[in-house]
């Protein structure tokens, strides 16, 4: 039997077996300490879960973290990605979105995200900017939010359009606290629903980064990117992983209190160099992926970078991942308890 890379096996999965029988697949998965596909599973079993399992169907192994991956990335394959996850988000639902800088047009459009926004019966949340541009303000940030059509799906908060609130951060290095809109206070599930691609100062950005410097006020924003030294500002002159590892203990400030409620999800596509805050983003040069589903947000982030250096045409957002750093994200947050970097894939048919 072939040995497989690590590589070679996630690049399989996201672009299917080809003429590698899934048996073997499956039984070159298993012996990879790094990675390991289950199997694959049917959107109809997510959607139809029998009380008992059935013995035929593939169970995570405990010491693994299960990430979810479709290769449909559409409307129906984010809400089998959500289904799969077996959880029911319930109370006030947040979905934290990207709104997308005016100018940019690869955040994750309204249209595609409709029908998993509706079924949670969720409300659309962001934070205001801590630099220039059109969401640095409460009523610009609104207009954008109304120009980028997410209005017209469900209602949008701008949690710090009243003011802020602290969490806690423990077990951080850099950071106390994290600071966010006071209007976070009023969910009871979150749904973070990150557009993966690049980023000028974290390499990449998904479910992590959606969290921290997403959730985050203005005030909170600048305290993560000078790790904890500034309340204004993007930190310039931090040290670049004192700001990446800022990032990850946010993140996990936002975990802890929201106390296991809630959905991680990666949507790798227009697969960028830069990230959605940016007026004129760098064009793709790799081709869309998947979507990622996950309880853990280490993992499927990790899983989404993974997934970048397997494909044949990730050079330039490896590039731009490796330039940066990006992977010490990964790194602090799985040494300071939060997640797991090893993770298995299940394929959704």
């Amino acid at each position: 039997m072939k040995k497989y890379s690590r590589r070679e096996l996630l690049r399989m999965i996201a672009v299917g077996t080809g003429g590698v029988a899934m048996q073997q697949l499956l039984a070159a998965c298993s012996s990879n300490p790094a990675v390991k596909l289950l199997s694959t599973i049917t959107s109809e079993a997510i959607a139809s879960p029998t009380d008992a399992p059935d013995e035929e169907t593939p169970q995570p192994s405990d010491d693994l973290a299960p990430v979810y991956l479709t290769t449909e990335i559409t409307a129906a394959g984010l809400l089998n990605a959500y289904h799969a996850l077996g959880i029911t988000a319930s109370g006030n639902v947040a979905v934290k979105v990207h709104s997308g800088e005016p100018g940019g047009h690869y955040f994750l459009q309204p249209d595609f995200i409709a029908p998993l926004v509706n079924e949670l019966n969720g409300t659309i949340v962001e934070c205001n900017t801590a630099y220039g541009g059109r969401r640095d303000d409460t009523a610009s940030h609104q207009q954008v939010m109304i120009d980028h059509g997410f209005t017209a799906i469900a209602p949008v908060d701008i949690m710090d359009a009243e003011g802020t609130m602290s969490i806690p951060i423990v077990g951080g290095k850099h950071l106390t606290e994290d600071v966010v809109g006071s209007h976070f206070a009023n969910y009871d599930f979150l749904v973070d629903l990150a557009h993966f691609k690049g980023h000028m100062m974290g390499g990449f950005g998904g479910v992590l980064k959606n969290m921290s410097i997403g959730i985050a006020s203005s005030v909170g924003k600048s305290l993560i990117h000078s790790a904890g030294k500034s309340t204004t500002g993007i930190g310039t002159g931090t040290a670049q992983d004192d700001f990446l590892e800022s990032m990850a203990e946010a993140a996990k400030g936002i975990a802890d209190y929201m106390d296991g409620n809630i959905a991680y999800i990666n949507v790798m596509n227009n697969l960028s160099v830069d990230c959605d805050c940016m007026g004129n983003p760098s064009p793709p040069t790799m081709s869309d992926i998947a979507i990622l589903s996950s309880l853990d947000p280490v993992a499927v982030d990790q899983a989404c970078v993974d997934l970048v250096y397997a494909a044949d045409d990730g050079g330039d957002l490896v590039e731009r991942i490796e330039s940066r750093n990006g992977i010490h994200i990964l790194e602090h947050a799985e040494a300071i308890g939060f997640g797991n970097r090893n993770y298995e894939l299940i394929k959704i048919a």
